[in-house]
């Protein structure tokens, strides 16, 4: 969300002078000077040049040879049905706002040695470059509402993974390139050619190409290094070669009358004991188009390899993919939002006219043995076949070029990015006219080992498997930002919809698999585990990622769906608020809030004191990304919600009430006991927590404990006073929600709190004590709402792994009068009925339990009648036994934690007790806190907890 130091807010798009900007980042003259290509030159011609590459002069024959005329045009449509559905999704995200350098992997990428898009001259130094934060380089990017491709919508994760995949089907497309150049001039040159027209001066074999196809690469890698300009320089006359070759040949196919062309002899067999083969050019007959309009499929006599539909449609899908040559070239267009679809457009439905029309002629004209004995019959054909030369040599360096060039403009985006550490490090070099020869070097490198494979053929299935994930990537990209229904998004082509994108994503895919099921399942493995790598190395969050508005718009509409009139008890499950003051003395307590929601909502709450009125601005927004940083160390699920209050409990009624959307709001607030033990920084001896120390994280972040302050000091004064802490529990119950006061949790055992699994900790028991301890009733009540509440408590903690082996108990209290056993029979009753596997161990308590005393109040000590005296002494008694019984069982002993450390036996870990409703009258309130802490002293870990609501069912 923009802020108002966004560039577009602060600057009104107006220069220092009160002039517009130019669009599409012509802010300076170093941009403007930069963008000078036009639709034609940038898109149409780089697009058309790349998509007819080798395979319009060279394969040909190839595809309709082997699958006739009528598969042959199924291929095409097929092929271009893809691209189609890809071009509408470029041109839906190329006109949603300002394009930047960066190609399809990340068109939204800031060309460094000029001028931002909204820097007014004054904040400009060295060569353009802006003194603004917001305009350097892995700034925060909210505020320019600019174009994304791939990476900014997918995020780094993916969109990294992604574009790799993109980068390596552009580097396998400059080596198929640069391998079908060397098969044309071995055609003519090559010492093993035969017939009168060869120039037998050049030695073959797999050595040999390799060599040449070498020096090639480095023709064309010395081209990339000198910068795209060269090349777009070049490219318009490379194109007028390319058209006047074509031209020629579809005039030969009229022109040129019937005559038989002698075929090279297959691999491996000796060309003079073997007749010559020849093939037939018929000219215009109605036999030859009968003959070629079914499949004939065969051996491809440069592989040896049996040809089949998929084989042929992955060699005929490598001379359609070059649509993204014209996003590659983004960063040097005048009008790129315009230049990109339009040109894109264009250069697509010229090849596909082309390619339509050379399958009807070579069908109506060439016999099969031709089509498939002789690749390169277009020469043969030709009226001047020098010019078909021409043209194969001038689109073949072409379409290498534009694919070296797109891979290293990739490969330096994703360097700059800094998505792949110190092993892309180098690519972010550029020149001192901004060329990445870095990147460059890198992808020359690459394409060396790729020509290792030696034939163009071999290498089809692979090259259009990577450009399939690229394309699918795309369309996937156009779908999360069209399902995500964000207002940005608003491109102002409209011929596009999310059927459109996800037909092409689900075209991309299916075509992958019918290819090559091995280089698919291969290629989305290597994405998967790249994806995993920058998972697990962290991303920037300054992208944005549309996971978020996707999972936004599917949360916001499940939602509305869950309706609190719905509620069922035997679907309840706790949703908690635990209010913290400082967390460094509260991190165990978050950690077992976390551990006893259960799948639940889980919010962390805290009050900043202030009024918004005496204040410049809000104190509470700037601590949110402290606060989520905890949640994420600490690694609990939970949200945060903050609030600013004159008071703490006044802070607590504001988010006991509006915490929480619709059906997902808390029903528990979660409290730290009101006592007198200092608090301890687990700041200092969390592993989690460590932190180096200089105070500052990876990244340059500053530390998490430099954001939160030190502990309280022992005798210093606090924020909640003992009658507001005692008033909020108070407001919790008004308010229907039950109430959870933990007290000494920093005693709880570490193993306990880990996310793994508690079976290899040492035994521990997990004490119950579900009626209230100071009013013991017998009969069929001795059971209530509270009690049961303590039940599903401690049940939901001994399903978490960490508390698997620890072993519940349930105490019953005994009145002086009930005899043994009965009760207990009917508590295992209950609990086996509620599915709660548990000891039982009756205890006698007869004090205060005596049998004409009224019970029209809860009856417990504070409500009950009884004087601060006798209450003082039944919690005093009430403490004895608890912890009397804390050092019973296998071990046996003395109660306390003091007394429990030496046992051999298992030790309580956690005591859940019964929290008694506090007095009505609120000037008793500082008596029955005094009260509570006399009841939980020396009890070790203990949860005090109240609950007003049913949350146990036995039915099914």
């Amino acid at each position: 969300m923009a802020s108002e130091n966004s560039p577009l807010l602060a600057y009104r798009l107006l220069g220092e002078e009160g002039a517009a900007f130019p669009p599409n980042g012509a802010g300076g003259s170093g941009v403007a000077s930069a963008r000078k290509l036009s639709t034609f030159l940038g898109v149409v011609v780089p697009t058309v040049l790349s998509m007819f590459s080798i395979v319009v002069f060279l394969r040909i024959g190839f595809v309709v040879g082997h699958a006739g005329l009528l598969q042959a045009l199924a291929m095409l449509l097929v092929a271009y049905v893809i691209l189609a559905l890809t071009v509408l999704s470029v041109c839906a995200i190329a006109t949603n706002g300002a394009v930047r350098g960066g190609g399809a992997y990340c068109i939204l990428k800031p060309r460094w040695a000029g001028a931002g898009l909204f820097c007014p001259p004054r904040f400009r130094r060295g060569r353009g470059q802006c003194l603004l934060s917001e305009c350097r380089p892995n700034a925060n990017e909210q505020g320019v509402e600019g174009k994304v491709m791939i990476s900014r919508t997918l995020g780094p994760e993916v969109g990294g993974s992604i574009g790799l995949m993109f980068y390596l089907a552009n580097v396998c497309g400059c080596a198929v390139s640069l391998l079908g150049l060397v098969e044309s001039i071995l055609d003519v040159f090559g010492a093993d050619v035969t017939g009168s027209s060869g120039i037998k001066v050049l030695p073959q074999g797999y050595g040999w190409n390799l060599l040449y196809g070498s020096l090639l690469l480095g023709l064309v890698g010395g081209v990339c290094a000198l910068g795209a300009g060269l090349y777009a320089r070049a490219s318009f006359l490379t194109f007028l070669l390319v058209s006047g070759s074509l031209a020629s040949v579809l005039v030969s196919f009229v022109a040129v009358g019937p005559r038989n062309i002698t075929l090279a002899p297959r691999p491996g067999t000796n060309g003079s004991s073997v007749p010559p083969r020849h093939g037939h050019f018929t000219g215009f007959n109605g036999s030859t188009l009968k003959d070629n309009l079914g499949a004939g499929y065969a051996e491809d006599y440069t592989t040896g390899a049996m040809m089949t539909f998929a084989s042929v449609f992955a060699v005929l899908f490598n001379g359609c993919t070059g649509i993204m040559a014209g996003a590659n070239m983004s960063g040097e267009l005048k009008d790129p939002s315009r230049a990109i679809p339009l040109g894109t457009i264009i250069a697509v439905a010229y090849t596909f006219f082309i390619y339509i029309l050379l399958f009807f002629l070579s069908s109506f004209t060439c016999d099969r043995a031709l089509l498939q004995g002789d690749y390169g019959f277009f020469r043969d054909i030709s009226l001047w076949p020098p010019l078909v030369l021409i043209g194969i040599y001038a689109t073949a360096l072409s379409a290498s070029m534009s694919s070296l060039i797109g891979a290293s403009r990739i490969l330096h985006a994703l360097a700059q990015d800094d998505l792949f550490g110190v092993i892309l490090a180098p690519a972010k070099v550029v020149s001192g006219g901004g060329n990445p020869w870095g990147a460059v070097l890198y992808s020359w490198g690459l394409v060396q080992l790729v020509l290792l494979a030696g034939k163009l053929n071999t290498l089809a299935a692979v090259v259009t498997v990577f450009y399939l994930v690229a394309y699918a990537a795309v369309d996937l990209s156009c779908l999360s930002l069209e399902w995500a229904s964000a207002p940005n998004f608003r491109p102002t082509f409209s011929l596009f919809s999310w059927h459109t994108c996800l037909l092409g994503v689900a075209s991309c895919l299916l075509m992958m698999f019918l290819i090559s099921p091995g280089a698919a399942g291969g290629s989305l493995l290597l994405m998967g585990l790249l994806s995993a790598l920058l998972t697990a190395r962290g991303g920037p969050s300054s992208w944005g990622y549309v996971s978020q508005a996707l999972l936004f718009h599917q949360v916001r509409k499940y939602l509305l769906r869950l309706d609190v009139r719905k509620e069922h008890v035997k679907f309840w499950r706790p949703q908690l608020l635990l209010l913290v003051g400082n967390p460094r003395g509260a991190l165990p307590l978050l950690r077992l809030a976390n551990q006893l929601k259960k799948g639940g909502l889980y919010v962390l709450g805290h009050v900043t004191l202030g009024d918004l009125d005496s204040l410049p601005s809000d104190p509470v927004q700037p601590q949110y990304g402290a606060w989520l940083s905890l949640v994420d160390l600490a690694q609990v699920k939970a949200f945060v919600d903050l609030t600013l209050s004159p008071s703490v409990r006044q802070g607590a009624q504001h988010l006991l009430r509006i915490s929480g959307l619709g059906g997902m709001k808390p029903n528990t607030l979660v409290l730290g006991f009101y006592d007198d033990a200092p608090p301890q920084d687990h700041f200092l001896t969390d592993p989690a927590f460590s932190e180096p120390a200089e105070g500052t994280r990876e990244g340059g972040s500053p530390a998490l404990s430099t954001l939160f302050p030190p502990p309280r000091a022992p005798g210093s004064p606090r924020a909640l006073s003992p009658q507001d802490y005692v008033a909020t529990v108070a407001d919790a119950l008004k308010m229907n929600k039950n109430v959870v006061l933990a007290r000494a949790c920093g005693a709880l055992p570490p193993e306990r709190l880990s996310r793994g699994s508690g079976s290899s900790a040492q035994l521990h028991h997990v004490d119950v004590w579900p009626l209230n301890l100071l009013r013991p009733r017998g009969g069929p009540g001795y059971v209530d709402v509270c009690g049961l509440f303590l039940l599903q408590m401690a049940t939901i903690l001994s399903m978490v792994p960490a508390w698997h082996s620890a072993r519940l108990r349930i105490f019953l209290c005994l009145g002086p009068r009930e005899a043994p056993g009965a009760a207990e029979g009917r508590l295992r009753a209950l609990l086996s009925q509620l599915r709660i596997r548990a000891e039982v161990q009756e205890v006698v308590w007869g004090e205060g339990a005596e049998a004409g005393e009224p019970e029209e109040e809860e009856g417990d000590f504070v409500n009950g009648g009884r004087g601060d005296e006798e209450a003082e002494a039944l919690a005093c008694s009430a403490n004895a036994l608890v912890r009397a019984q804390q050092g019973r069982g296998t071990g046996g002993g003395p109660g306390g934690p003091e007394g429990r450390d030496g046992e051999e036996g298992p030790t309580t870990a956690l005591t859940f007790l019964y929290l008694p409703r506090p007095p009505a009258d609120p000037a008793r309130y500082p008596r029955y806190l005094a009260l509570l802490e006399t009841l939980s002293r020396d009890l070790g870990p203990t949860l005090l907890i109240h609950g007003v609501t049913p949350v146990t069912c036995t039915d099914l």
